[in-house]
């Protein structure tokens, strides 16, 4: 990993401390479940960040670090489905914990399947923070800009599967290893951006 990388993961890991500082700041007046989960979406995105500073990309091999990265798009999921569709949260909620398991036993277990595991839940939880804000803000129901969210929700989406690849060894489409490592970490970045800018909308507007 070059200087640059680490510069681009230490302004994501800062755009993260914002976001988690904003979330408790909410937590601590509403109570909502929804934000302990965003809350446990960023806070693993910023020891991720960091980890990554200082071991360096070599770190992406371990199933252990694999598994608690799943927690990313799971825990931002969870929290847009207990915000904004509480009817299913309880469903999804058993789709996550699935996920998370089915990605814990195949990555530490060494199994084939995680290559199908991974992409998979990585795939639909990044699909739900794509669609769900969009879908929002298309029917006015949340805060202008909120839809940045979704974005964010499709960068991370990508990664998901790009980091799959790397895990997995296989290459992705015409990437190689060596392109998905270099384009990594700016997406990492441009997804947290994209998280902040439309998550601080919706807390600014309560």
């Amino acid at each position: 990993m070059n200087w640059f990388d680490r510069i681009v993961l230490l302004a994501t890991g800062l755009a993260a401390i914002y976001l988690i500082w904003r979330f408790y700041g909410r937590y601590q007046q509403k109570k909502a479940l929804h934000d302990i989960y965003y809350l446990e979406g960023f806070l693993v995105l910023l020891v991720s960040g960091l980890l990554l500073i200082f071991l360096g990309w070599d770190i992406l091999a371990s199933p252990y670090v694999l598994t608690v990265a799943t927690l990313i798009p799971l825990g931002i999921s969870m929290g847009l489905m207990n915000q904004f569709m509480p009817g299913i949260k309880k469903y999804y909620a058993w789709f996550a914990l699935i996920g998370f398991l089915a990605i814990a036993v195949t990555s530490i277990g060494g199994m084939g399947l995680k290559s199908v595991a991974v992409p998979l839940f990585h795939g639909v939880a990044g699909m739900i923070i794509f669609l769900l804000p969009i879908k929002l803000s298309m029917d006015n129901k949340v805060p202008a800009g909120f839809w940045w969210v979704g974005i964010g929700g499709m960068l991370i989406g990508i990664g998901g599967i790009a980091l799959a690849f790397v895990v997995t060894g296989s290459q992705l489409l015409f990437f190689s290893q060596e392109v998905i490592l270099m384009i990594l970490a700016p997406i990492l970045l441009l997804m947290t951006l994209a998280y902040t800018w439309g998550f601080n909308k919706e807390v600014q507007a309560g």
